[in-house]
């Protein structure tokens, strides 16, 4: 948290003249737009993930253990990826309009209208659909969870199949539904390259601009605050609309027959599924490997090797201290016995809702300062000076990724640790075992799954992370995703597309592990 107060208080000392200005000429749009692109892609989230989970979980569609877990695949594809490949295959020189053309001898854009992809809907589009799986695991496994004699008691009252799912599941499933909108919107609101790229300015891009473009870094400060203004709003508001909710029984009959559908309902509904599956993910990735095999060479290989050390480096680093640190905390509020003991797993938590390019502002604002103090007390002692040891090296960045990401290991480790029983605490020390080697013999080995799911989470976000690398990299040092970007702005994503591929395939890691281990179960 003293990082995010570092930058706040910095922003008081903004230049009011040029706050004034931004306010005054493109300040209400960058706003206006930052807030009507969450909404879109809210809307667009739940309109995807909220279907997609009720059949997979309610009725007999074809493959549907099989679409399971495809539906998870999009997650695994940056959405500044996407929105590349789309534009490329969109656009007014794209395959799709080329075709168009050929097909129906169109000479010019005015002999045919053809959407344009750069535009808020389509930033919305892009985003939605690589967001979606969020709603989708949340809610599929709160409709999966609900007790089924409510479903029964509501039919016995007279409600059709339909009017209980609307009446009753559907409610049942608002919290989970709550908090994967909500996560959906602070992802949608801390990004940054899909929005640039469309030329969609909002408060990322206007961070970025101010700081780079004007040099000033206390009304980059100021905006990135404003930013966190409206993510304090939606975390609050999601925590308003789940209080006072009554939970389920503690002990939910969870066995149901899944709704029979009918051969129209079955096309239609694996249509949809299907379209969700192949959009946010199978032609995106046919795409990445199609431009891999034509531009492939020796020189990209080299690079992306080089490349590909530094992302896997930052993101084992971080993955490691945030899941190490999340088990202690759990472990703390698991065993000890203080009033306080959530306290620090829930501070911990906050990181998440900071968006990439306002964290990166806050470690700047923090570290930079401490930087020239350890200097001048090393020139005050006539040593030499270090130069920039905090905030010019990659100790900013693994810092910046633990504060971000330590929220998914706590919510990781929590969920594990909560189902071992609360008698396998006491039952060491009622053999004499002391708390330490009860932690190693017991704790451990069954929170073993949970260590790596948390892991290999915190591993994956780190490698697709870009605003916070793009702005606290050190001279001369590239990741995976920072390439990428810079290959994207320069309309010469064929040249990353090895590396592009291997980010996705490291993000299909956590997927495949849930899937074997939920087939497992």
């Amino acid at each position: 948290m003293s990082p995010i107060m570092v930058m706040l208080f910095g922003s008081i000392s903004a230049s009011s003249d040029l706050f004034a200005h931004l306010w005054a000429t493109v300040l209400p749009e960058y706003i206006r737009n930052t807030l009507v692109l969450g909404f879109w892609v809210a809307l667009l989230s739940f309109c995807f993930g909220v279907p997609a989970a009720a059949l997979i979980s309610q009725t007999n569609i074809v493959m549907g253990k099989q679409l399971r877990w495809l539906l998870m695949l999009p997650l695994a594809m940056p959405a500044y990826l996407v929105a590349y490949l789309y534009t490329d295959l969109f656009d007014y020189a794209g395959p799709v309009q080329r075709l168009l053309r050929t097909w129906f001898n169109w000479q010019s854009p005015n002999d045919y209208y053809f959407f344009d992809i750069r535009t808020i809907g389509g930033a919305a589009i892009v985003i939605a659909l690589v967001m979606f799986p969020y709603v989708y695991m949340l809610t599929r496994t709160a409709f999966e969870q609900q007790d089924r004699n409510l479903l029964r008691a509501s039919r016995l009252l007279g409600c059709t199949e339909r009017q209980s799912f609307y009446q009753v599941a559907l409610p049942l499933a608002r919290p989970a539904i709550a908090v994967s909108l909500a996560l959906v919107t602070m992802e949608t609101l801390a990004d940054f390259a899909t929005v640039q790229y469309f030329a969609v300015n909002t408060l990322t891009t206007a961070i970025y601009d101010t700081w780079l473009g004007y040099s000033d870094f206390a009304a980059a400060n100021a905006l990135a605050s404003v930013l966190m203004l409206f993510i304090l709003f939606i975390v609050v508001a999601e925590q308003r609309a789940r209080a006072g909710q009554l939970h389920q029984s503690s002990r939910p009959n969870t066995q149901h027959q899944r709704k029979q559908l009918s051969v129209v309902q079955q096309i239609i509904a694996s249509i949809f599924c299907w379209f969700l599956v192949f959009a946010g993910f199978l032609l995106p990735i046919i795409l990445l490997l199609t431009m891999a095999i034509d531009y492939a060479d020796y020189n990209q290989l080299v690079a992306l090797i080089a490349t590909g050390k530094n992302s896997i480096e930052i993101a084992t680093y971080s993955a490691t201290i945030a899941t190490l640190i999340a088990l202690m905390l759990a472990l703390f509020q698991r065993l000890h016995q203080s009033r306080g003991r959530m306290i620090p797993v829930q501070i911990s938590g906050f990181g998440y809702a900071i968006p990439g390019t306002v964290l990166a502002m806050a470690m700047l604002a923090t570290f930079g300062p401490l930087d020239h103090v350890i200097n001048d007390v090393a020139k005050a002692f006539d040593f030499k000076a270090p130069g920039l040891i905090l905030s010019g090296t990659v100790f900013a960045i693994v810092f910046a990724f633990v504060v971000r990401f330590s929220a998914i290991a706590n919510g990781t480790i929590n969920a594990g640790i909560s189902q071992i029983p609360k008698s396998l605490d006491l039952a060491p020390s009622s053999l004499g075992v002391k708390t330490l080697p009860a932690i190693f013999r017991v704790h451990l080995p069954l929170l073993k799954s949970s260590i790596l799911v948390a892991w290999l989470l915190v591993f994956v976000e780190a490698m697709k992370e870009l605003p916070a690398v793009l702005l606290l990299r050190p001279f001369n040092f590239e990741t995976l995703s920072t390439q990428i970007y810079q290959l994207i702005s320069d309309e010469r994503l064929e040249q990353g597309a090895l590396g592009a591929i291997l980010i996705v395939l490291f993000g299909l890691l956590p997927i495949i592990f849930l899937n074997r281990q939920k087939d497992s179960q």
